[in-house]
């Protein structure tokens, strides 16, 4: 993977790695079960496959070689290519083996009868894997079961792979061969040899397979779906049962090899007197210099030594140790780079106007992007015709759709499964790359433009939007700011929910998983027809066809829904009352009715979805809810006496309710500030605790979705507690965050914002995904931890969405957090 960490020489050392000769050295398992050498990771299924999205390229064995993974998924599959959604084992078990350096995972497909052990272990300078069934292979699964072993295809574009000694060439776009029986299934591009070799031209990436029982084969997985990896597969024979499938598997290790140092710094650089500190990513054998230098280059492509100073420890973090360098003492404006190690990173500014732009194409670009019902124009380019004009249907009881939206038995609707319901073809955002209206994300994104605009104000007009004409057109203002149409979009969908339903809903999105996989503009995902059930599939009549392409709505009544939308409506409706007035009383008529309804009993938890990690808190979005409303109300007994009333929730939450809590001070008394206090000063005690436990300052996600959203918020929501609390809170925390997302992470030095900052990541995961292009101004989830220790962001390869995926919220909450970031500058002397 190329890392834009580094822009310069190669030192005498890195040349003689790279020419060294290849070494043999044993793994041996590590106290966190991975078999490990220097150079070489095997981590054993210490991450699963996943019980909604099934398939996401980070599961079961998988090879980290000189710092980059490889390899993913080995594991029994039942598919030559599985896509996304393809049936994948469940996991039992990962014990140590009776041999030395091995591993044992049990797995299973329960409904297959199919249960079986894999042993990994450690063999010469590589190792085997061994797949030992519980019983004989049944005759019906005969042909479908093998296993398989996935390699990037980044890793391998343009390189030769040898099948025996037979050659091939890995492909740049996948071209076949095909099965001639209409099914889409690839053909192998090699097979019948017991022996493969992956890249023999290349040390870095090189892997042989060899295999003791059955033939091997190559295939091109994106010949199926682009999201798909060049898969190495055997066939367990009829009958198999213990050493069905036996792999002795050789990945080329270069001797004594070391990963270079990452240098982390904010890419949209730094204001005069605010804290400066990258932070240096050091392979722990690597010999590290003591010393970082920053330089000021010239007009005439000089380098001038500003400051020389030691690097100072951060200590050890996952498998990499960290150091930091200091240059706070350097005002200057001026072009900046930091050389360390013999190499001298991309440049950055120093500049009073450092941060003036970071979220205005996030605003202007990415979010008009997203419009939903809209068709969508930036010049030259059409980014969208208008899009889903057949919404909506009503989906059917008793479901959990693919993308985890799930329906029980009551629809909470007038209508019936599968009747289309008028009104809903209007506003929105499309959620990522995926084309859904989540509602609650939808209601996030409002809330976030209304405070942005309030807080910190988003004086920016680059968009024309025309709902009546449905138009929209970046980079062509029309003396509206963009900020106020984007709320009035977001606006005319939760409001439509609420007259159609009386409620807000979980949210609308496609039927079948071959639409919902679809890639590119948004407009040519449905027909725009209504659909008639009269029609044959390919029959239209004026506004109508017969093609089942329109969107389900999921319609489930859930507290927690509502409230959100309750509270996002109520701040609209503020924002809204001068240009809009009716919409705006719209609005604020829809958030108290929605806000009174749950004001009475339990508020149940949940988003109406399956893949939550962290149900939606009714209690939270209660609270949050209450203090918009009291906002919009200028203090409002009403809601000043509720908020009171949720005192107990607020203490239970407040890590979650902070920011809207701390805004609603000007509209309460004293002892309400007062019972805030002390959990601010526990918030912030946890925040230091939290800080402590890695480099850079902040909440640093170990989910299966990486976390830039964690953090932005969390810069947002200390920003309002600095405010509120100036003599308890700095800005350091939102300054830490914002330079996170902007460069100073793991893995590479990339903003995590696309086309923000010198260096970006420009290969994304939203509607162009498979053009391995980006789209301005969003920003992607950033730093997978993959279990149990390697952070990973992949620079060319958008398919992973837990990394890679642009979403509609993510980016809003960016707006605001850099709105924040601004802000804490601007209080720098």
């Amino acid at each position: 993977m190329p890392r834009k960490v580094i822009t310069t020489l190669l030192t005498s050392v890195g040349l003689c790695t790279f020419s060294s000769a290849i070494y043999a050295q044993s793994l041996t398992v590590s106290p966190g079960e991975t078999l490990e050498t220097q150079g070489l990771s095997v981590i054993v299924d210490q991450n699963q496959f996943s019980p909604i999205f099934f398939d996401e390229k980070n599961a079961g064995i998988q090879i980290v070689l000189h710092g980059d993974r490889i390899a993913t998924d080995g594991a029994v599959r039942l598919d030559n290519t599985p896509e996304q959604w393809a049936q994948v084992p469940a996991f039992i078990s990962r014990t140590r083996g009776t041999e030395p350096n091995q591993l044992v995972v049990r797995s299973a497909y329960k409904t297959a009868k199919l249960d079986y052990a894999v042993k990994v272990t450690a063999e010469g300078d590589g190792f085997r894997i061994a797949v030992d069934l519980d019983r004989p292979l049944p005759a019906e699964l005969v042909g479908k079961a093998g296993f398989n072993l996935d390699f990037l295809p980044t890793a391998y574009f343009g390189k030769t792979y040898l099948m025996d000694r037979a050659p091939g060439l890995f492909p740049r776009h996948p071209t076949g061969p095909m099965a001639k029986d209409g099914s889409g299934d690839p053909l192998p591009l090699a097979t019948g040899g017991k022996s493969i070799t992956l890249a023999p031209e290349d040390p870095m990436t090189r892997v042989t397979i060899t295999s003791d029982q059955g033939p091997l084969a190559l295939y091109d997985a994106r010949a199926r779906a682009q999201n798909g990896w060049f898969v190495v597969r055997s066939m367990i024979a009829a009958g198999a049962k213990d050493n069905a499938v036996v792999w002795h598997v050789r990945p080329n290790v270069v001797k004594n090899w070391t990963r270079q140092p990452v240098v982390s710094f904010n890419q949209a650089g730094y204001t005069p007197a605010r804290p400066k500190v990258a932070l240096i990513e050091l392979d722990p054998n690597f010999k590290a210099p003591a010393e970082a230098e920053l330089v000021r280059l010239t007009a005439d492509g000089g380098k001038q030594s500003v400051l020389r100073a030691k690097i100072q420890p951060r200590g050890h973090w996952t498998r990499y140790d960290y150091a930091a360098f200091d240059f706070s003492s350097v005002r200057e404006p001026g072009i900046y780079a930091i050389s360390y190690a013999g190499q001298t990173t991309n440049p950055f500014r120093i500049s009073a106007d450092a941060y003036d732009r970071i979220w205005q194409t996030s605003l202007d670009t990415f979010m008009a992007g997203q419009m939903d019902h809209v068709g969508i124009r930036e010049q030259y380019r059409v980014w969208s015709a208008p899009s889903h004009l057949d919404d909506a249907r009503q989906a059917p009881p008793n479901i959990v759709h693919f993308d985890g939206y799930k329906m029980g038995a009551n629809l909470d609707s007038p209508f019936k499964a599968g009747e289309h319901i008028p009104g809903l073809a209007v506003g929105g955002w499309q959620d990522a790359g995926d084309y859904d209206i989540q509602t609650p994300e939808n209601a996030s994104v409002l809330r976030d433009l209304v405070w942005a605009r309030e807080l910190f104000g988003l004086d920016w007009d680059e968009t024309s939007i025309d709902e009546a004409a449905r138009a929209v057109e970046i980079r062509k203002p029309d003396g509206v700011e963009d900020s106020l149409q984007q709320i009035r979009h977001g606006t005319l969908q939760l409001l439509a929910q609420y007259k159609v339903f009386g409620h807000a809903i979980v949210g609308i999105v496609d039927p079948a998983l071959r639409q919902y996989a679809h890639l590119g503009d948004a407009g040519s995902q449905t027909d725009g027809l209504r659909f008639d059930p009269s029609l044959k599939p390919t029959e239209r009549k004026p506004g109508a066809s017969g093609a089942q392409d329109d969107r389900w709505a999921f319609t489930t009544d859930r507290p927690a829904i509502n409230l959100m939308v309750a509270g996002a409506l109520a701040g609209a409706a503020r924002t809204l009352a001068a240009s809009d007035p009716k919409m705006a009383a719209e609005a604020l008529a829809a958030a108290k009715a929605m806000w009174t309804r749950q004001q009475s009993g339990v508020v149940a938890a949940g988003d109406g979805r399956d893949d939550s990690t962290s149900p939606r808190s009714a209690e939270g979005a209660n609270v949050a809810a209450t203090v918009e409303l009291l906002i919009t109300s200028k203090g409002d007994p009403l809601y000043a006496n509720r908020l009171r009333a949720l005192l107990p929730v607020i203490s239970r939450n407040f890590r979650w309710v902070a920011g809207p809590v701390v805004r609603a001070i000007p509209y309460m008394d004293d002892a309400y500030r007062s019972r805030l206090e002390p959990l601010v000063r526990d918030m912030k005690a946890k925040a230091d605790q939290d800080q402590a436990k890695n480099p850079f300052g902040v909440p640093i996600s170990d989910g299966a979705w990486a976390g830039s959203n964690q953090v932005v918020s969390f810069g947002t929501t200390m920003y309002l507690l600095h405010k509120a609390f100036p003599e308890l809170v700095g800005t350091r925390y939102t300054l830490d965050a914002i330079d996170y997302v902007l460069g100073r992470h793991p893995a590479n030095n990339l903003s995590l914002v696309s086309t923000v900052g010198t260096a970006s990541k420009l290969v994304g995961y939203g509607h162009n995904r498979a053009d391995y292009s980006f789209i301005p101004g969003g920003m992607v989830p950033g730093v997978l931890i993959v279990k149990p220790d390697f952070p990973e962001l992949k620079t060319d390869w958008p398919f992973l969405w837990f990394e890679n995926e642009y979403t509609v919220s993510t980016t809003s909450a960016y707006i605001l957090a850099a709105r924040a970031a601004m802000a804490a500058t601007a209080e720098a002397k």
